[in-house]
């Protein structure tokens, strides 16, 4: 028996597999990974989500087409944003902590590399003295050149991993920056929103009929249809909700702008990544602005730096 699991901290998992009884295949056919740290397969991008339900029926009904017995225990409870945000800023320092330590065993490795590649060319003759075929030199040479050789290899190899180990701690400790970048932070709160109104015109939406084509959606279909949407509805806009806090809180401090319909006019100029420009039309999400050829540039109003008058 294998038991899909959901919760909205551990994400998709899923119990009673083995190696060798046929599961692996179909699993990985159907978008799942192997989670070595772990030691159960997982659905990818599951954690701090509720469930996905296209995915899970589709692994129940591949599972149970393979002659497997499935059962699914899944949660549709979820934390609130901020639990959810502060286990992932948790974990990315956690990340970045480790691959610092691998980046300084790194650097250590390639120090000592270095160090053996000195070594093994102290022992080669001054001077680059070729070698004498035939002396009883011949063979200690020829040894003292290959050490030098795979030690300069190697110590290639050690700084080449060096580098990329560090270059990946350095990306990972700008990983909570980047999601926390004022533009980043209003794109997402324009995302969530779309979503929101896609899942509530889901739940009134047309029913397609096989006779009738599309017809309009009765009351039973429309509460079952809220019941079943609601869950997410609910996660995002608590999402919306933190990110709004967040928003406000840079604008607060100056970090993010905040500019909008309200504060930008017709025929100011706006400062858009370092350039000015000048407005020839105001929308309510964005601004468009005059360009050097016969078109104009949409800007959404968080990627506006500045404003300056006419006058």
């Amino acid at each position: 028996m294998l038991t899909i699991t959901h919760t909205h901290e551990a994400g998709t998992l899923i119990d009673g597999t083995s190696k060798g009884d046929g599961t692996a295949d179909v699993l990985k056919r159907v978008g799942w990974r192997w989670g070595r740290s772990i030691g159960t397969w997982y659905v990818p991008n599951s954690r701090d989500h509720l469930p996905n339900g296209f995915k899970i029926n589709r692994t129940v009904q591949a599972l149970t087409a393979a002659g497997f017995e499935v059962t699914t225990e899944l949660s549709m409870e979820h934390r609130t944003t901020a639990e959810v945000e502060a286990g992932k800023i948790a974990r990315q320092a956690d990340r970045v902590d480790a691959l610092n330590a691998k980046a300084d065993r790194k650097d250590a490795a390639d120090t000592a590399a270095w160090e053996r590649v000195e070594t093994a060319m102290s022992r080669l003759p001054e001077g680059g003295e070729p070698i004498k075929v035939g002396h009883h030199s011949e063979g200690r040479h020829r040894n003292a050149i290959a050490k030098a050789d795979t030690a300069m290899r190697r110590s290639i190899e050690a700084t080449a991993d060096a580098e990329r180990a560090r270059g990946r701690a350095d990306a990972a400790a700008m990983t909570t920056d980047s999601r926390y970048r004022p533009v980043t932070v209003a794109n997402r709160i324009e995302t969530l929103s779309a979503e929101i109104r896609k899942l509530e015109r889901r739940i009134v939406e047309p029913r397609f009929d096989a006779e009738r084509g599309y017809v309009p959606a009765t009351p039973e279909q429309i509460e079952a249809a809220r019941a079943r949407l609601s869950p997410y509805i609910d996660e995002k806009r608590d999402q919306v909700a933190y990110w709004e806090g967040v928003r406000a809180a840079q604008v607060e401090s100056g970090t993010a702008t905040g500019y909008s319909r309200e504060t930008v006019k017709k025929g100011d100029r706006v400062r858009v990544r370092g350039h000015w420009w000048s407005v020839v039309r105001v929308n309510a999400k964005s601004v468009s602005v005059q360009t050097e050829y016969t078109w104009t540039n949409t800007v959404p109003y968080p990627e506006i730096q500045d404003v300056r008058r006419p006058e």
